[in-house]
């Protein structure tokens, strides 16, 4: 923070007093009443020595600027000015764990063991983390790679410094680690506080704004800290290389190469006012995105409003120029007929003030109709909503086809026990059959709001049903490790679910660019009908600088989304290079999100486990254990809203995952207590409990718990005595029929031994699933053996595991899109109908049109099951049936052999003599099945006779000529059912003498 200034303008140098400014909406909603910061105050009071290097955060490209006029810049190192803020005119830089800057040397050096550190720092997080650092060498606790140094952590995690602030210094021995810590002292101040560390021989003296907290004595020395190259040490970054990033905002920092006295110390820091100041800059940052919760503007507020009790560690009070419009605990009236102007008012624990100017929006019934959004085209049931997103209002819905699509039931009541459908009944889509095509609907919206009414029709295609086929394999989605936080897929070799192997190279399938650029814990979900997948992944990347402690404190409240139907091509569910935030601003993280589909509810139960702390500000310290939640969506875009909670038993869970067998839903999931959770025996390990009510709400472990109004449980600690590893992220895989593994109602049951090398597995049954008992658990049974290791994806970290058609399994395994399956078409005939029947290679439906064709004749049939008949006219002899595939090009063309149509006539001709004079004898045979009238005509006459199936008969022609020259005789023939025949004979030439 500014107290002199030596440096010179110009050199393209960030300037505090201009470089950067809070936004013009931000600007114009709030005010401060406090001290600012932008006149320069007096130079360092006249027995403060000048500092080696000031660092005021001024900053210029990779540079932050030493503003002692020493020329000692630090650089910075994936922090831009993007990191900084200007608050009460000066810049404040925030650490978000994403970058440092490395400290040049000269600041300190080894003649001595005198040195002084003043670091002026606000921060939440309390982390394994350093807020400056003497020294380098980044390596491993005990080991030579790490480098001696001193240094500070303004928040430490440890138990021992739990909050508190751990400062010490390090000199690594032939025989011990050689760190000396100084004692506890007491934690940051609220707001920004100044950390004072002064070396002086043997002692390190820590001061919190200018009052000494804590000390030790030591017997390091700075020359074997003091390092040899060009980089002295760091600010925000550890040399524990386990050790995240620092997550703080660092107003000021200054070195000298001399030991200050008690009261130089409090002399040179910034003062109370200057702090203050900064204090409240940041609180106006942060405190605005919370208050304006989902309205874009403080100008167009319509939502309620988030006023928290705390921010920052900073408690708040709120007053309201209007209660009736915003009451002080940010309920916004949405019965007001205008617009409304209302300031409120945050008075800080501080004693400041921060002043919000809002405008509530009068409601209007247009906008809750303008929020709508519905596929044009859908696979899956309609979030048709009954109340409007923005201002409430009701909303039913009619439709043109109620068959298709369902209407709003005015009659619908809400069940005793688990979520109430937010659709009321509405939105239920029953899509035609495979083959018989889309169909269109016309759905109305019809919005009352404060005497207001609107209707919006909405025109949805609703899909056919997508090709159904047998499961002939398995895939499988999930990341390698912490430092690897992509996604990655397998699939089987065949119907075999033990023999997993990458695919697309093995190179990852989905890299994240957008949010937290990490992606954990995939789960892949196939829709209700069969067509369709769906993953959902946590957002969370620890490779890049995340603690565990800021990953749960302050994680993402989003999850990744995407959908795919060969499990190649994925695409964003929203549309957009980002994830979707369906958790509230009070949550502490989003992680393993998972869903499962609800029968009564007709959607999809989206559950992840979160920390839920008393306000968005996430202050609190208490009842900070994770516990799951749910939200519902039918076509994981739009989400229902806040989250509701699923199990909240007191006790750390997460990581469940479902399945239904029978009338019950099985849900396996991890109990995170470090010991016993009430009923649960063992921590780190997993449990199962059984419902009838998928969303019934658990907020106890009970043996006897009844399953028709909650969750029963009926195991616990599953694995760990199997495989000697505590375990995390279950899956449960009902087994494809054909799968040797499967003797029948089979399942593998998968869990995650995240220290030793991934996933291992149970063969058991649903049967044996569902009988598991308090008395009879399904892990004690002597069958309950984990299997030997091998056959599923190398090293897979909290996956999914899935069924898929062999069309999808070559797909994947090509990594290519699906090819057209190939397909036989047989033709049969009786009488004159004929029937084409067409099998696909891999068993699944068939749809399209079967051509059949004879001759100059043709007939295009759609196939029926498979399988398509025509009647054929006389006259057609030979047939063939050609399949015509279908739209959707799954399914290749084929051709059937020909059919002959014509009777099965044969005939034979001959003479003899009679009276000297020659008679010729015609015999035909009826070699088909049906009764045949047929034509005998040659040269010396015409007979008709009746020959039944399997007979012959004759006829004879008196020539009355002694010789006959060759007679060609024609046979037609024709039966009941239609058939005929035509052909010729040759009675050969005779003479009788």
């Amino acid at each position: 923070m500014k107290r002199q200034r030596s440096i010179l303008p110009g050199d393209g140098m960030r300037r505090r007093t201009a470089r950067r400014t809070i936004s013009a909406s931000v600007v114009g909603a709030l005010a401060v009443t406090t001290i600012g910061l932008s006149a320069p105050l007096a130079a360092y009071a006249a027995d403060v020595p000048a500092p080696s290097a000031h660092y005021d955060m001024t900053h210029a490209g990779a540079s932050l600027i030493d503003v002692s006029g020493n020329g000692r810049n630090a650089t910075l190192t994936n922090l831009a000015d993007g990191s900084f803020v200007n608050v009460a005119g000066d810049d404040v830089l925030r650490f978000k764990a994403d970058g440092y800057a490395s400290l040049p040397k000269g600041l300190v050096t080894a003649t001595d063991n005198s040195f002084t550190v003043e670091y002026t720092v606000t921060t939440q997080t309390a982390a394994n983390q350093f807020g400056w650092v003497i020294g380098d060498g980044v390596g491993a606790w005990n080991t030579t790679a790490l480098g001696n140094h001193v240094f500070v952590n303004p928040m430490s995690a440890e138990s021992a410094y739990s909050r508190q602030v751990l400062s010490g210094i390090r000199v690594k021995t032939a025989t011990a680690n050689g760190e000396t810590r100084v004692p506890a002292g007491g934690g940051l101040n609220p707001g920004f506080t100044t950390l004072t560390l002064v070396g002086e021989g043997t002692s390190l003296r820590l001061y919190r704004d200018g009052v000494q907290i804590s000390t030790v004595t030591h017997t390091a020395s700075l020359a074997s800290i003091i390092p040899a190259g060009n980089v002295l040490g760091y600010l925000g970054r550890s040399l524990y290389t386990g050790d995240a990033l620092l997550r703080a905002d660092v107003a000021d920092v200054k070195f000298w190469d001399v030991s200050l006295t008690a009261d130089q110390v409090a002399s040179s820091m910034p003062t109370a006012a200057q702090k203050s100041a900064a204090t409240e800059g940041i609180i106006r940052l942060d405190l605005t995105p919370t208050v304006l919760g989902s309205n874009p503007s403080l100008d167009k507020v319509s939502t309620n409003l988030t006023l928290p009790a705390t921010i920052n560690g900073i408690s708040l009070s709120w007053a309201s120029s209007n209660p009736a419009v915003v009451s002080t605990s940010g309920v916004v009236s949405r019965t007001i007929t205008q617009d409304t102007p209302v300031t409120l008012t945050a008075t800080t624990g501080l004693g400041t003030t921060i002043l919000f100017d809002v405008v509530v929006k009068a409601p209007s019934v247009s906008a809750d109709l303008d929020a709508i959004s519905l596929a044009m085209r859908t696979t899956e049931n309609l979030p048709l909503a009954t109340k409007g997103a923005i201002n409430g209002a009701a909303i039913t819905w009619t439709s043109s086809d109620d068959d298709l699509v369902t209407e709003t039931d005015a009659a619908y009541s809400a069940p005793a026990v688990g979520a109430a459908d937010p659709y009321a009944g509405g939105g239920i889509v029953s899509r035609p059959a495979y083959g018989e095509g889309d169909r269109e609907v016309t759905l109305t919206a019809h919005a009352t709001l404060n005497g207001q009414t609107a209707e919006r029709t909405f025109e949805v295609t609703v899909a056919e049903k997508g090709r159904w086929a047998p499961d002939a394999g398995y895939a499988a989605a999930y990341f390698k490790s912490d430092g690897d936080e992509k996604i990655y897929q397998a699939a089987t070799s065949g119907n075999d679910f033990f023999t997993f192997s990458p695919v697309n190279g093995g190179n990852a399938v989905i890299t994240s660019t957008a949010d937290t650029k990490g992606l954990r814990d995939p789960y892949i979900l196939r829709s209700k009908d069969g067509d369709k997948y769906y993953m959902v992944a946590t957002d969370l990347c620890i490779s890049c600088g995340t603690g565990w402690g800021p990953a749960q404190s302050a994680g993402s409240l989003k999850i990744e989304v995407w959908e795919s139907t060969d499990l190649v091509d994925w695409t964003r569910t929203n549309g957009e290079n980002t994830g979707i935030t369906i958790n509230q601003p009070a949550a502490g993280m989003t992680w393993a999100p998972e869903a499962y589909w609800d029968d009564d509810l007709q959607s999809y139960v989206v559950f992840f486990a979160s920390r839920l702390y008393s306000d968005a500000t996430h202050t609190n310290s208490d009842k900070l254990y994770a516990r799951m939640f749910y939200v519902l969506t039918r076509d994981f875009k739009t989400y229902t809203y806040p989250p509701a909670s699923w199990q909240d038993t007191g006790y750390a869970r997460i990581d469940s995952t479902v399945t239904k067998i029978g009338d019950y839903y099985y849900r396996f999931t991890k109990n995170e207590e470090s010991g016993a959770a009430g009923t649960l025996e063992a921590g780190k390990d997993i449990f199962l409990e059984r419902s009838q009510v998928l969303t019934a709400p658990t907020t106890q472990s009970s043996w006897t718990a009844n399953p028709d109004t909650t969750w029963q449980l009926t195991d616990t600690r599953m694995t760990s005595l199997e495989t000697g590893q505590a375990g995390e992220g279950p899956e449960i895989i009902k087994l494809n029929e054909g799968d040797p593994n499967n003797a029948g109602d089979g399942y593998v049951f998968l869990v995650d031994n995240y220290s030793a090398g991934g996933y291992r597995a149970f063969l058991t049954t649903g049967a044996a699933i569902a009988s598991s008992q308090q008395s009879d658990r399904l892990s004690q049974r002597a069958a309950w053996n984990v299997r030997p290791v091998g056959g599923l994806p190398a090293s897979p970290r909290h996956g999914a595991f899935v069924s898929v058609t062999q069309s999808v399994l070559t797909a994947m395994h090509e990594w290519s899109e699906v090819e057209a399956v190939a397909s036989t078409t047989t033709l049969t005939a009786e009488g004159s109908t004929l029937t084409a029947e067409v099998e696909a290679a891999d068993g699944g439906d068939v749809a399209g049109t079967v051509t059949f064709s004879g001759g100059s004749w043709t007939k295009t049939v759609d196939l029926q099951d498979r399988s398509a008949a025509v009647t054929v006219p006389a006259g057609v002899g030979s047939v063939t049936a050609h399949y015509d595939g279908y739209s959707d090009g799954l399914v290749s063309p084929s051709t059937s052999s020909a059919v002959s149509l014509a009777l099965d006539i044969t005939s034979t001709g001959t003479t003899r003599c009679v009276a000297g004079k020659v008679t010729e004898v015609v015999t035909v045979t009826n070699r088909d099945d049906a009764t045949a009238t047929v034509v005998i005509a040659g040269a010396y006459g015409s007979k008709t006779v009746s020959v039944a199936a399997g007979k012959s008969a004759s006829a004879t022609f008196t020539t009355r000529q002694a010789s006959i020259t060759a007679d060609t005789v024609s046979i037609t023939a024709q039966s009941a059912d239609g058939r005929s025949h035509a052909s010729t004979v040759t009675v050969a030439a005779a003479a009788c003498n």
